[in-house]
């Protein structure tokens, strides 16, 4: 039931106390990880919270410019838990912690943007925390059957209670007031000055909906990082996902709801080509404004074997040669089989983490982002135009389009399931590269260093990433050039 109240959008609604308390010992291995956080000198928690939460609605019809107003209706108890890593000094923290809206579309509590943030997050020295708040993370229940929390480890995690997604929006605020006021054990002694709210899929629409709906009552929040978001909207009512069978693009187009231009904190979308086609994110027609920035990039998918693989033993400090081979494309996946190799351009890791340095700049009063070109689409309204190599039009400019070797897309995958978030990567053709580079390797490199330098002057790509970035694309070259047989 929805409550009609007389709270006008400059209200704040006083926080709800909530009760943290670590669990007693380590937390197991959900999803394993290659590098050790000590070693990187991060420490890293498992914590249940208590409370009781409550569920919004809305006061009339939601409209496509996300101007919301919103009420509360409902209460209900809840234990859930949160994942934390932080630096283990206080000399070492910035200040800054990110918040990860975890996403349970697979069925299972995953963390996609620690994988793609980490090595900035770390370098940083900022503190992350990962909220278990949608209910089939713990007890599935979702878009796909996963090892949810209670299938991984009744025993430690059998106690835990969610009420349902309509309680989500509130769950994920009260950790961040018990971040925000520094009264709970959640970062030890660091005191937290800058929240970042981030979240990746269908968490990034659930997050979208917050922004709309939760955050002009709330005020917790400085900045929010939407990752992947898909066109459908998170309701109110926790309710999420298509609203037409078998029509897997156009449902996503349903309901499609702009992040208000009058959001309250600055808010940064980044979205591959998967996101804007097949997930339908251009049904969105999000404008850039004072406190919105879209990002669209070319060559990237919504899911790549950086995510898949490489992140998995990333910690910043794997030779480039290694770091390369594990970005190559796969068709055997953890989950399924896919028809075609997987996406394996590096360059979506790279562009989140200068989102998330352009983020946490903006949050604390500084520069915004830049805005950045879309992507350019066919007379659909729902593919990527492409050039006569293969590669996208349009967006983000980047060195694995502009400098290719091979032809990375998020669109064309086949197969059942999730499989069309993968997006593929395919040869160039037969003496492609020896016509592109005719001097070989060097010709390459010159090129490729070129439109790097131009990605990082204007803003997309950090300076600090650069060194990396080349010495992975010359083992990538010589990885990639064995079809091209006529190279040097």
């Amino acid at each position: 039931m929805c409550i009609k109240s007389d709270w006008g959008l400059t209200t704040v609604i006083a926080p709800t106390a909530m009760d943290v308390k670590a669990f007693s010992d380590p937390p197991p291995v959900l999803i394993p990880h290659n590098y050790k956080l000590e070693q990187l000198g991060y420490l890293e928690t498992e914590f249940e919270a208590r409370g009781q939460a409550q569920s919004y609605c809305a006061v009339g019809e939601r409209s496509r410019d996300g101007q919301l107003t919103t009420a509360l209706a409902d209460s209900a108890p809840f234990t859930t838990r949160l994942l934390v890593r932080r630096p283990m000094s206080p000399a070492d923290f910035s200040g800054s912690v990110v918040v990860e809206w975890l996403n349970v579309s697979s069925g299972i509590d995953a963390s996609p943007d620690w994988d793609y943030l980490h090595r900035h997050i770390i370098r940083r020295g900022d503190a992350w925390v990962g909220v278990s708040a949608q209910r089939a993370g713990i007890d599935g229940g979702g878009l796909a059957e996963g090892i949810h929390l209670k299938l991984f480890n009744s025993e430690r995690y059998g106690h835990l209670s969610h009420p349902g997604d309509a309680f989500s929006f509130d769950m994920f605020t009260q950790v961040g007031q018990a971040l925000r006021t520094g009264e709970s054990p959640l970062l030890g002694d660091l005191a937290a000055n800058r929240l970042l709210a981030v979240g990746e899929s269908q968490s990034a629409s659930f997050l979208a909906t917050y922004v709309n709906g939760v955050d002009p009552l709330i005020r917790v929040f400085d900045g929010f990082f939407l990752h992947g978001r898909p066109a459908v909207r998170a309701e109110f009512d926790g309710a999420f996902g298509p609203r037409v069978e078998n029509e897997q693009s156009n449902a996503m187009a349903h309901f499609p709801e702009q992040i208000r231009a009058d959001a309250r904190v600055p808010v940064l979308l980044l979205s591959s080509e998967t996101d804007v086609t097949a997930l339908r994110n251009a049904a969105i027609q999000q404008a850039d404004s004072e406190n919105v920035r879209v990002w669209e990039l070319p060559g990237a998918a919504h899911a790549d074997t950086y995510l898949l693989v490489a992140s998995r033993a990333d910690g910043g400090q794997l030779e480039p040669v290694e770091l390369a081979r594990m970005l190559e494309p796969i068709t055997e996946l953890v989950i399924m089989t896919v028809d075609k190799p997987i996406n394996s351009a590096p360059h979506q890791h790279y562009v989140a983490q200068a989102a998330l340095e352009h983020l946490d700049r903006w949050a604390g009063g500084g520069e915004p982002p830049p805005i950045a070109p879309r992507l350019e689409l066919g007379d659909d309204g729902i593919t990527c135009q492409r050039d006569d190599l293969g590669n996208a039009r349009g967006g983000i400019r980047n060195p694995w389009v502009d400098a290719p070797i091979r032809i990375l897309s998020g669109e064309g995958q086949e197969g059942e399931g999730f499989a069309y978030l993968f997006g593929v990567t395919a040869p160039l053709e037969p003496g492609a590269i020896s016509r592109l580079y005719p001097g070989g390797r060097d010709d390459y490199a010159a090129a490729f260093t070129s439109a790097l330098d131009q990605t990082i002057a204007a803003g997309f790509i950090l300076e600090a990433d650069r060194d990396e970035i080349l010495a992975v694309a010359a083992a990538t070259f010589d990885l990639a050039r064995a079809p091209d047989t006529d190279v040097n």
